[in-house]
Parts: structure tokens; C-alpha cells; sequence
């Protein structure tokens, strides 16, 4: 009988740790931003395809595409945001999706199916998202009487005076001039010169009265109190608000959509055709459809979900949060970062340079 109960037991070991038992060739490559997966539905994943889930990273989607074009190979998976996704569409570098292997695509809410960069969802399903806003000391904001609903508050001086040099915002040429166009009453995607360099003089005139352009610690540091104000991104702001109230800190974060709008950045699983495990890539697309890892993801560091079935699984402060779930007049305001031609790219770096070296 011991026998029979340790064989029984090493069985049970055995299929709970299937991916242990993977063969060399059973691995799932996946290249993906940092920190966008619970370890919790790695080991689900593992264990459901007994294979290994192997994943590289990356800062950003420029970064991606660089090492893709440089001769990075053997991807199954990627997770690109909207204007990348589109970028990899037009290089020729993605599978068409089977969907008849992805029945769980029926989870998706519809507002994100059917996107401007891949209509019919040809070759992507949604994945996560954030937004950028605006995130902030409750109490501070308070004190002093600012708005915390309104990009005027990190670029009107009037407003600016009583928080000078506790005042972030990103070190990013794309998000900044979308902030100030949206601002101006623009379209994030303005393309008009006129217009971004009526972009780059509101930058410009807010610019001394910013403590810095920081697009990497900026949440740590209003976590600890050294800022009072951020431009960010939504689930940078989430985990701020989580590890101030962690710290016992005697002051509150907050974040919110700007009334005249904010950057939609949509994330997306991709199957890239150097990949050599498709039918893996199948497997953990349906799976993350399912609902529960993408709700796992949303608990754990406030990512949004576009998975209707996620919804029961979310904490329910943080489903009711509408800077992370925001409701469809609010989404209405929301705009996708659509890549520049090449000549106003050149237009845009032109205009950066100028506010970095005045």
C-alpha cells in the first residue's frame, strides 16, 4: 500500500509540474513587455500544454521592432501596441489568425474588436491596455485648490506656480505633444506644422516650472512624495496609489482622464511567422482569452481589461475605476497613437530637440 500512495503522489507531482517534463522543442517564445503576466498564469499555462512559456522583454514598441529588424527570430508570440501592430502588418511579418482555433475570441468586448490597425482582427486579438493621464497627491491637490480633472494643470501656469518644480512628465516626444494637442483642442494624431509647433510653444512655456521629463521613476516618485503631479500611464499610477498605501504614507495617490481627452494605447497578441510553434501560440491565445489571467493582470498591477469575461474577476474598486475602465462617454475621448510618415517624424524630432536644449 505505501507503495501504491508514493506512486500515486509521484503521479500527481508529475502532471502537476508538466512543464518540468517538457521535451527541448516544447517551448513557447514569447516576446513581451515587463511585468505584463502574472507568474500565476504562466504555471496554469505551463501545466494545461506541458510545454515551457520562455519570454523576452522590452521597454517599448520602437524597441521591438529594432530588434526585430536587426534579425531577432524564432518569436511565436508578440505584444504590440496598436501602431506597431500596424508597422508589423505592412512589413509582412505576422500569420493570419485561424480563428476556429481561438473560440474563446468571444469574450472580447466589442469596442475593441475591429481596430483601425488591423480591421476584422485579421492577425491580432486585444491583449491589455492603459491610458495617459494625469496622476497625483490627493491631498496636495486639495490643499492647494487644482484641478486634477484637466491637462491644464501641468501646463497652465496659473496652476503651475503652486506646484513648481513637483511637476513630471514623459520623456516622450509622441505622448507629450499628443497631451498638448489635446490640450489645444487637437487631435492626438495632429499632423498639421502650424499646429505642433503650437504644441511645442505650450511646452514650452510650461517647461520651467517642471521638475523633470521622466518617463522611467516618475511613479516612484510621487509614490514617495518628491512629486505632486505626473503625466503618465494609467497602470504606472495604480501600482503608485497600491505601494503608497502599502508604505503607510500619510498622503494619497490619485489619477484620472483628462476632460479633453487621453492616449488609448490597445496591446495585442501577435503570431510572428518566424515563430516555429504555432499550435502552442494557439493554445495560449485562447487561454488568455478565457478571462481569468487577464483579471489576474488587472488585480495585480491595473492594467485595463478588454475582456468581458475578466469583468466577475477584477476587484470590484478597481472595475468601478473608470481611469482604468472607463465608461462610453469617457472612451469616446480616448484616442490610438497612429504612426508618423517619415517626413513628420523628422518635423516632430526637429520640434523636440528645440524644447530640449531651450
Amino acid at each position: 500500500m505505501p507503495r501504491i500512495f508514493a506512486a500515486l503522489a509521484a503521479t500527481a507531482l508529475a502532471l502537476s509540474t508538466g512543464a518540468a517534463r517538457a521535451g527541448p522543442n516544447d517551448v513557447l517564445r514569447m516576446f513581451n513587455w515587463n511585468n505584463y503576466m502574472t507568474e500565476e498564469a504562466v504555471t496554469r499555462f505551463e501545466a494545461r500544454c506541458n510545454c515551457r512559456l520562455a519570454q523576452d522583454y522590452y521597454s517599448d514598441n520602437e524597441e521591438m521592432l529594432a530588434k526585430l529588424a536587426a534579425g531577432a527570430r524564432g518569436y511565436d508570440l508578440l505584444v504590440p501596441t496598436g501602431n506597431a501592430v500596424e508597422a508589423l502588418i505592412k512589413s509582412d511579418q505576422l500569420r493570419p489568425l485561424d480563428k476556429s482555433k481561438i473560440p474563446n475570441l468571444k469574450n472580447i468586448k466589442p469596442q475593441h474588436l475591429n481596430p483601425w490597425f488591423d480591421p476584422g482582427n485579421v492577425y491580432s486579438v486585444p491583449y491589455a491596455y492603459s491610458l495617459t493621464i494625469v496622476g497625483y497627491n490627493v491631498e496636495r491637490m486639495r490643499e492647494l485648490g487644482l484641478p486634477t480633472d484637466s491637462l491644464a494643470v501641468i501646463f497652465d501656469p496659473q496652476y503651475l506656480r503652486k506646484v513648481e518644480r513637483k511637476v513630471t512628465v514623459l520623456d516622450s516626444q509622441r505622448e507629450l505633444f499628443a497631451a498638448a494637442l489635446k490640450y489645444l483642442g487637437y487631435s492626438a494624431n495632429e499632423s498639421g506644422e502650424a499646429k505642433l509647433k503650437q504644441a511645442r510653444d505650450l511646452i514650452l512655456r510650461a517647461k520651467p516650472y517642471w521638475a523633470a521629463f521622466n518617463a522611467a521613476s516618475y511613479f516612484k516618485e510621487l509614490t514617495v512624495g518628491n512629486v505632486w503631479l505626473a503625466h503618465g500611464y494609467s497602470n504606472d499610477f495604480f501600482t503608485a496609489q497600491q505601494d503608497a498605501r502599502n508604505a503607510g504614507r500619510k498622503f494619497s495617490i490619485g489619477f484620472s482622464i483628462p476632460k479633453e481627452g487621453a492616449v488609448f494605447a490597445l496591446d495585442n497578441l501577435v503570431m510572428h511567422k518566424s515563430g516555429k510553434r504555432p499550435d502552442l501560440a494557439y493554445q495560449f491565445i485562447d487561454f488568455w482569452l478565457e478571462g481569468r489571467a487577464s483579471a489576474e493582470l488587472t488585480n495585480a498591477i491595473g492594467a485595463g481589461s478588454p475582456n468581458q469575461a475578466a469583468m466577475p474577476l477584477i476587484d470590484p474598486q478597481i472595475a468601478a475605476n473608470e481611469a482604468i475602465f472607463p465608461g462610453p462617454e469617457k472612451f469616446r475621448q480616448l484616442e490610438m497613437l497612429r504612426d508618423y510618415d517619415r517626413r513628420l517624424r523628422r518635423t516632430l524630432s526637429r520640434l523636440w530637440v528645440e524644447i530640449k536644449v531651450r
